[in-house]
């Protein structure tokens, strides 16, 4: 007799797989729910309790742990045949668990003491046993692996490497699981807690990482690290930087926005009544840098945005959607690489050092509070032109300096170890005149050479987060240019 042991707490499928066990000759092992759920389908049973002798008791805290049990999992056979024997522990060939769902109820606000039931502690301690002893009981702790052991009762069994591979994501699972009630528990007195547990799923090795010479891989299965191309070549260790630096900028916008990103900078971003003339005005921004960019869209690409696309080199093209015209069209670029634009989710972000990591949260609605430093008030276009180019600074690299108007940037000045020198070359990069544009600025100035640069160009506005023990000297400065000058509170460094 071969025996199966089957508590989930998701219960899809499971009925479908305990009466194929039972019509190849198991007999099947259960507890709690899941023994009421299989009893009223009409297949039988064993209880727990029953087997064991000893009935569930603390309101089900214990029923599964007991030696008739995890000596049935962790018995090796050929070795502890023996003792099993002697004890009446029969063989588990079998275990089919999941989890108390501890994640998804944790994010419920439920009181401590109601969400500490969620903490299972029978099921963890089974698929453990059970992955321990992977080279003869079987665990299934993911109902879409039903499959593979429905195919293997039908057939020969499993092997030792399907077994092996079953048994790794228990490790897994239990990792993630521990992880999260551990940040859980930490984040009731801080939101930085001693220990970080942090894990991502999905993992696919790339073709290289930011060099040919760089071995990489992608893991996650949400937001950009979870999305597969509709179209064209696997996505690479630096389109995934650079979609992810376009997305994060595009989601800045409520108008209908175009952001093109070239090695994790924006190289044209514009607004415009259609996404067609928003592609246009922010492409013509630094048309030579937009070649083989990245281009992030929050509209629904149709045909004409679709031909645009299609007439020059784009790496990646990232929107909510695409017409199946649109689709077609882009097909003629076999190798460009279409994805569906993700919802929005409130991550932390995690960047490795040398030795550990630095783990920082941006909070949502971060709130600016912009105050006129100078003589003269910015008149209205200048005020909307500064919203736009704040947006841009956000998420370019320090030290930015952005010249813009109320539509588009106009120049991009990004990475440089000065402000002036970012100054110059947002200056020398841009394709329009810069009469009459905002210019702004991630960082506070700490001397007036900026603000002369940027006068010098033709802006007549300018917005920086002020701070400096020298901001007077540069409102001083702001005033003898009539240039209107509006100071945020709030820094933007992006290293």
């Amino acid at each position: 007799m071969r025996y199966a042991l089957l508590s989930v707490w998701d219960k899809t499928g499971i009925i479908e797989l305990a009466k194929l066990l039972v019509a190849n000759g198991f007999k099947i092992l259960s507890s709690g729910g899941t023994a009421k759920e299989l009893s009223n389908a009409g297949i039988e049973i064993t209880e727990v309790s029953e087997y064991t002798g000893a009935p569930e008791m603390m309101d089900g805290r214990v029923k599964t742990l007991h030696p008739m049990i995890h000596g049935g999992l962790l018995g090796r056979r050929g070795i502890d045949d023996v003792v099993m024997q002697e004890r009446g522990i029969e063989k588990i060939d079998l275990l089919v668990v999941n989890l108390y769902p501890f994640e998804e109820m944790s994010g419920k606000e439920l009181p401590l003491n109601e969400l500490v039931e969620y903490i299972d502690i029978g099921g963890p301690a089974m698929i453990r046993a059970a992955a321990k002893n992977f080279k003869d009981v079987t665990v299934v702790i993911d109902p879409k692996d039903y499959d593979l052991i429905k195919a293997s009762v039908k057939g020969n069994g499993l092997t030792e490497t399907e077994r092996l591979y079953l048994a790794r994501k228990v490790f897994a699972r239990m990792a993630a699981y521990d992880g999260a009630i551990s940040n859980y528990l930490y984040s009731i007195e801080t939101e930085f807690p001693e220990v970080f547990s942090v894990q991502y799923k999905n993992g696919r090795e790339l073709r290289y990482g930011e060099n040919p010479h760089q071995k990489a891989a992608v893991y996650g299965d949400k937001g950009i690290a979870g999305q597969k191309s509709l179209q064209g070549k696997a996505m690479s260790y630096n389109n995934y930087l650079d979609t992810d630096a376009a997305v994060r900028l595009l989601r800045e916008f409520e108008e209908t926005a175009a952001v093109i990103v070239k090695h994790n900078n924006p190289c044209g971003v514009a607004i415009g009544r259609t996404l067609h003339e928003a592609y246009i005005r922010a492409r013509d921004v630094d048309p030579v840098s937009a070649y083989g960019g990245i281009v992030a869209l929050n509209r629904e690409v149709g045909p004409d945005m679709a031909e645009e696309i299609a007439s020059t080199f784009i790496e990646v093209v990232i929107a909510p959607s695409y017409t199946d015209e649109a689709l077609e069209i882009m097909k003629r670029k076999e190798n460009m690489r279409i994805l569906i634009l993700p919802p929005d989710e409130e991550t932390a972000e995690l960047r490795t050092i040398d030795g550990g990591a630095l783990v920082q949260k941006t909070p949502k609605g971060i709130t600016e509070s912009w105050k006129v430093m100078s003589e003269r008030e910015p008149t209205a276009d200048e005020m909307e032109a500064m919203k736009l180019a704040m947006k841009i600074c956000k998420h370019t690299k320090s030290n930015a300096i952005i010249f813009a108007d109320s539509k588009s940037g106009l120049g991009i000045g990004a990475g440089q170890m000065n402000r002036v020198n970012s100054a110059e070359i947002a200056v020398s990069k841009s394709q329009f005149p810069l009469k009459g544009s905002v210019v702004a600025s991630d960082a506070f100035l700490p001397f007036p050479d900026t603000l002369e640069v940027a006068a010098e160009a033709g802006a007549t506005a300018l917005i920086q987060p002020g701070g400096s023990i020298r901001d007077q000297e540069v409102i001083d400065t702001a005033n003898r240019l009539n240039i209107a000058m509006v100071f945020t509170g709030v820094r933007h460094f992006r290293h």
